[in-house]
């Protein structure tokens, strides 16, 4: 049966607008500010939960969002922690680097309110050691700034940063740049440019990375870590205190 030459038209109109329409996931650099790729995951293929260690796993899912797979904490639990911190968080495993570039595209899925926010976590020892950005709508004393972990509640250590994360229902591009030996620690937010936060802190010079939220929810896709890969140190746990 021959179809008129304006539907033919129409399908390839149909099948073109689909393809586009569909994320393109280049493959990364296998280098960034002079660092080397140690990891990436865009969740395409295998289990994340083989790949990810998550403080709640059922908080946590592989999604599917118009033909792109993610891995998105779809809902809060708050679980115990031992001092003040980020609730939910899911490190990717057997990957410990000092200085390193955590590069990651995420979505917030919260309600919109002062505080709605999503987390990257870096220098990851265990749940009473780490840093963190808490990348927040509305600035405070505890919200959209970076924060160190020590055995202690969660405490603010930027230097600089701005009067909220603009949060939409969109995706957006994160970065944390982070230098052990000056202890610099750059936060960027869609803009590769200019940092939106930094601080600088010597305490932690080695650990994992992480993606989550401290009790909000959120998609994170494209996870790259660029760094310099160590090894654990046999007496792990550092001495307590921030310079």
């Amino acid at each position: 049966m021959c179809l008129p030459l304006r539907f033919h038209f129409f399908l390839v109109c149909l099948v073109s607008t689909a393809i586009e329409s569909l994320p393109a996931k280049e493959p990364p650099p296998s280098r960034l500010l002079n660092l080397p790729l140690v990891f990436h995951d865009d969740f395409e293929i295998g289990d994340p939960a083989s790949r990810w260690e998550a403080s709640e796993p059922k908080a946590w899912k592989l999604t599917e969002l118009d033909g792109n797979k993610v891995w998105s904490q779809y809902q809060h639990i708050e679980t115990r922690t031992p001092v003040r911190s980020p609730f939910n968080r899911s490190v990717a495993k057997d990957v410990i680097v000092g200085s390193c570039v955590l590069d990651v595209q995420l979505q917030s899925t919260a309600r919109d309110y002062p505080h709605r926010s999503l987390c990257l976590f870096f220098g990851y020892q265990d749940p009473g050691h780490m840093y963190y950005v808490h990348l927040g709508q509305k600035t405070d004393d505890h919200a959209n700034q970076i924060f160190i972990v020590n055995n202690e509640p969660r405490k603010k250590i930027s230097t600089k940063t701005t009067e909220g994360t603009k949060w939409d229902n969109e995706w957006h591009h994160a970065r944390v740049v982070r230098d052990v030996d000056s202890g610099k620690i750059e936060v960027y937010f869609d803009n590769m440019t200019e940092p939106v936060m930094t601080a600088v802190d010597r305490t932690f010079t080695w650990g994992q990375i992480g993606i989550g939220s401290f009790d909000d929810t959120g998609n994170f896709d494209n996870v790259l870590v660029y760094g310099a890969k160590v090894e654990k140190p046999a007496d792990p746990i550092p001495p307590k205190t921030n310079n």
